[in-house]
């Protein structure tokens, strides 16, 4: 009998720590629903939505710290940036920005957080760890939609609506220091593993535009679909995949020849995008669908339609 409980005692003891490591093994993908006011929660295990966590009045941009304890989501109808316990799914401080806060970005490291303005036409850049507001970054383009940090953390490239190119931003210096000729409306935002190369969707020339940041110039031009949007670059650098809001696709893009190799039906508008840290699965935020889509990254086709909240702006994984 002595030998029972104490072998009870060890099980009780070891069940909270194989239940946190379980929760930390699956990356999830965090939806914001501009519209419901929520975030549905995807375990990409499964493909199921496990949870929703209320997030605000209109939640669009969302990023997460490394470990995914935290989570800062911009809520347009407050002009606040909401940082939210993960695990509590409750808000544990709101930090007041400019009207219209929209894309969110995390540094690598977690040291940093950024979000882009619009009707300040500004970036707000925020201590990733308490969320003070660090600098409000003043930019060229109007009405700036997504900050993007590259993975070194040395440059922000800031798009917006009303521009025909990208905005560099020193972060350690906090402040705008070059801008790169794109095309018109320059929207989703990614870069290579090794920060050499940044990607740009352009809307309204349906076109991806590859920048060289050490000569921060445009070195290719790539044709996308119709009102290309959203970017995300695998983990492995190879490919380059873009949203097209009106043709309701994903294009694969292979980055040794710029060229387009595989084009995937999803939901209507797609929008933004997150890619799991495997390379192995994209998820596909469908505005007008009220969807995340599932793309199998090896096979380039869909495996599956999440039904989500209403108007789904984007999706981050942690």
């Amino acid at each position: 009998m002595p030998n029972f409980f104490s072998r009870l005692r060890q099980v009780c003891w070891l069940l909270p720590a194989l239940a946190s490591s379980t929760l930390q093994a699956a990356p999830f993908a965090y939806v914001p629903n501009e519209k419901s006011g929520t975030l549905s929660v995807i375990d990409t295990a499964t493909d199921q939505v496990v949870r929703q966590i209320a997030a605000g009045k209109r939640p669009r941009g969302i990023a997460a710290d490394p470990t995914g304890r935290q989570l800062f989501v911009t809520d347009a109808a407050s002009s606040a940036l909401l940082l939210i316990d993960n695990a509590g799914g409750t808000p544990v401080r709101t930090v007041a920005l400019g009207k219209s806060p929209e894309g969110v970005s995390a540094s690598q490291d977690g040291s940093h957080v950024a979000v882009a303005v619009e009707e300040n036409n500004s970036v707000a850049l925020l201590d990733g760890h308490s969320g003070t507001l660090l600098a409000d970054i003043k930019v060229q383009g109007r009405n700036p939609e997504h900050a993007v940090f590259s993975p070194d953390g040395r440059w922000l490239l800031v798009s917006a609506e009303e521009a025909e190119q990208v905005d560099v931003i020193d972060v350690a210096q906090r402040r705008q220091v070059a801008s790169v000729a794109v095309g018109l409306r320059p929207r989703g935002i990614g870069f290579s593993p090794d920060s050499g190369r940044a990607y740009v969707a352009c809307e309204l020339v349906n076109a991806v535009y590859v920048i060289d940041m050490a000569a921060r110039k445009a070195v290719a031009t790539i044709p996308a679909g119709k009102n290309a949007n959203g970017i995300v670059v695998h983990p492995s650098g190879k490919q380059v995949y873009v949203s097209n809001g009106i043709d309701g696709t994903v294009m694969v893009i292979d980055t040794a020849s710029n060229e387009v190799t595989a084009t995937i039906p999803v939901g209507k508008r797609p929008w933004n995008m997150a890619i799991t840290p495997d390379g192995a699965k994209l998820y596909v935020a469908n505005g007008r669908s009220n969807s995340v889509s599932v793309i199998d990254t090896a096979s380039a086709r869909k495996v599956a339609d999440i039904a989500v909240g209403e108007l789904p702006w984007g999706v981050v994984i942690r």
